[in-house]
């Protein structure tokens, strides 16, 4: 077959696959037109997911009968002129209404805000009517009826009405919480109604409408720059946490995207601090010169390519880790609202009918295990920590220390156990109420199941996981010892050499200094190799050839070497975990409030090296309503 050139039509089809590829993607096409165009109030209305009716309505500039002909032809744009180096819009290809036109039924009135009257034009399957007067309000409505009529094919790739209409709503969510001054209102037969207030002096509540008023409680602002690329938003403690990654909103210079790097950034700053399967809440935003980002590398525009990633994952994950380590250690308001619930009358009896107990009575032999030293008598000792020496006798430190040794230097050696099991005892003297002003985590009054420590701050009480909690401190002792003098590494009698590409060759030797501080030496071996001469004491018996190989892979992709870290974090987690303070020990009280105070001092001591709480914060308040006296 000789090569032709295709028609206008089946070059917009061609393009509506990869810039149309569902309702929703119409939408977010749509929505950027309009707010390109100025508009201060959105409405969106769709029937049958979409698939039937999407009728987006603005107030924006509007367009006369000469654009309004030329916006639905394919690559005609007001939006640049002639470069791409300085995109300042959402819309700029010039391809979203040619696209929607080939394959749906495609109406436009608009009319201009200083205009009399307006104009009406129309496309169906590629077929484009005049343009002709029509009745309209100052800015512009699209609707676009029977998408993919024309492709047929495409239908059968379409999900059920309610999850077409739920991309809908999340497409709307992202903008609404990119553009707060703009007011989003989305309707129909298919889904119930969502109404967005535009809130231009406050980010906080146009989130907290999408993400739900606990956001507001439970997030922590960030405000970080570096070498003109500033970040903006809000990051949720880790403690309040979803099942998914749905919740984790980017934007780029006021662009809504779902990129990997970025994603990938908030999931490594908020390494061993959330459980696993479970996601952060974060609103990002990112600000710099068009210049640096490349948005045109997908025609549907959600991807970007940044010219220096390293910049961008740095700024995202230090600024992240600096306000986790100023803000984050505090317990999220859902955990006290779970424990309320737990308490409310009645709550035991119906969750054990609920569960099938019925109208069976407890065990007789169902005891609490309580340890009222702390409240009964500060003076009492407790002679022994379980099997181990007692808390008071030299060797016990060194009993714990003994694991860390190889790791870390003499200061943060004795930094490990440095309150918690070598209390002074002046401060066990101090009077309870004293300590529960004094510090935020209070004063300690009991041990509870030999496990839970029950402190009274100034405003409620705060119930404490010992081992969780301590479990942090060490790991946190230990990831200090990483950051300090170069780890102690195991030298190879041989030198292992490995082949590798020279452009990865080049790669490693770049961040060879980086490796060689967490013991892992090497050196270039000719052009395409590169010889291993230390592994890091911590990795034991190491495959040092799959390592290289895979820090070569995670260099080329993200140009950066943080998986090796990652890998003696995990270790430096485990060692925690086992090294800690047990539960079923018995601490006397001024371990216990040594140990408060360890973990005020301690960034991200609100949660265990898996993620979960350390503790939970319960307000006088809600201890009174509880009981009515409220």
């Amino acid at each position: 077959m000789p090569v032709q050139q295709l028609s206008e039509t089946l070059i917009n089809q061609i393009a509506a696959g990869e810039v149309i590829e569902r309702p929703a993607s119409a939408v977010k096409e749509l929505l950027e037109n309009a707010i390109d165009a100025g508009a201060t109030r959105i409405e969106i209305a769709t029937a049958g997911g979409g698939k039937s009716l999407i009728r987006i309505t603005d107030n924006g500039c509007g367009m006369d009968a000469r654009d309004l002909e030329l916006a639905v032809r394919r690559h005609c744009t007001s939006k640049i002129s002639g470069s791409l180096d300085d995109i300042r819009t959402l819309g700029f290809r010039g391809e979203a209404l040619p696209s929607i036109g080939s394959v749906a039924k495609l109406t436009i009135k608009s009319r201009p805000r200083d205009a009399e009257s307006g104009v009406e034009i129309s496309v169906s399957g590629g077929r484009m009517s005049s343009v002709r007067p029509a009745p309209a309000n100052p800015g512009t409505v699209v609707e676009v009826r029977d998408i993919f009529f024309a492709t047929p094919a495409r239908l059968k790739f379409m999900k059920t009405e309610r999850a077409e209409a739920g991309a809908i709503t999340e497409v709307v969510k992202r903008m609404a919480i990119a553009f707060p001054h703009i007011r989003f209102l989305l309707s129909g037969a298919d889904r119930s109604s969502l109404d967005l207030p535009a809130a231009p002096d406050d980010p906080l509540t146009r989130m907290a409408q999408i993400l739900g008023e606990d956001f507001k409680d439970n997030a922590i602002e960030i405000d970080a720059l570096r070498e003109d690329v500033g970040l903006r938003g809000f990051a949720g403690v880790p403690t309040f946490n979803r099942g998914n990654s749905a919740h984790q909103y980017a934007f780029v210079n006021g662009r809504p995207v779902q990129d990997k790097l970025i994603l990938s950034a908030i999931r490594g700053a908020y390494a061993e601090t959330i459980p696993s399967g479970r996601y952060p809440i974060a609103v990002l935003s990112l600000t710099l010169d068009p210049a640096l980002v490349d948005v045109n590398v997908h025609p549907a525009k959600s991807d970007v390519r940044f010219r220096d990633p390293g910049l961008v994952r740095g700024l995202i994950v230090g600024a992240i880790r600096e306000a986790l380590a100023r803000e984050g250690d505090r317990a999220s308001t859902t955990s006290a609202s779970g424990l309320i619930g737990a308490f409310r009358p009645g709550f035991g009896l119906r969750a054990a009918q609920g569960a099938g107990w019925g109208g069976a009575r407890p065990a007789a032999n169902l005891k609490p295990n309580l340890n009222w030293s702390a409240a009964a008598s500060p003076y009492r000792p407790v002679s022994h920590f379980g099997p181990t020496a007692p808390a008071g006798h030299p060797g016990f430190a060194e009993q714990r220390q003994s694991a860390f040794e190889p790791l870390m230097a003499p200061t943060a050696r004795a930094e490990v156990f440095p309150a918690a099991l070598r209390a002074e005892p002046a401060e066990s003297v101090a009077e309870p109420v004293e300590l529960a002003t004094r510090f935020r985590l209070g004063a300690a009054r009991a041990q509870l199941h030999e496990n839970y420590i029950v402190a009274q701050t100034e405003d409620g009480l705060v119930i404490v996981d010992q081992h969780a909690a301590h479990e942090r401190l060490v790991f946190e002792a230990l990831r200090k010892g990483l950051d300090q003098d170069r780890l102690p590494s195991q030298v190879l009698l041989i030198p292992d050499i490995i082949d590798l590409p020279e452009e990865d060759c080049d790669r490693l030797m770049a961040h060879a200094a980086d490796l060689d501080r967490l013991g892992l030496a090497i050196e270039r071996f000719g052009p395409g190799a590169v010889a291993v001469r230390e592994t890091p004491a911590m990795l034991g018996d190491v495959d040092a050839r799959q390592l290289v190989r895979d820090l070569a892979d995670e260099i080329g992709e993200w140009n950066t070497a943080s998986g090796l870290r990652s890998r003696l974090e995990h270790i430096a987690a485990t060692m925690a975990c086992h090294g800690s303070v047990r539960s079923g020990r018995r601490l006397r009280p001024e371990e216990m409030n040594a140990l408060l105070r360890e973990m005020e001092a301690t960034p991200g001591s609100g949660q265990c090296n898996h993620g979960r709480p350390t503790y939970i914060e319960l307000k006088l308040s809600d201890i009174e309503r509880l009981f009515g006296r409220s």
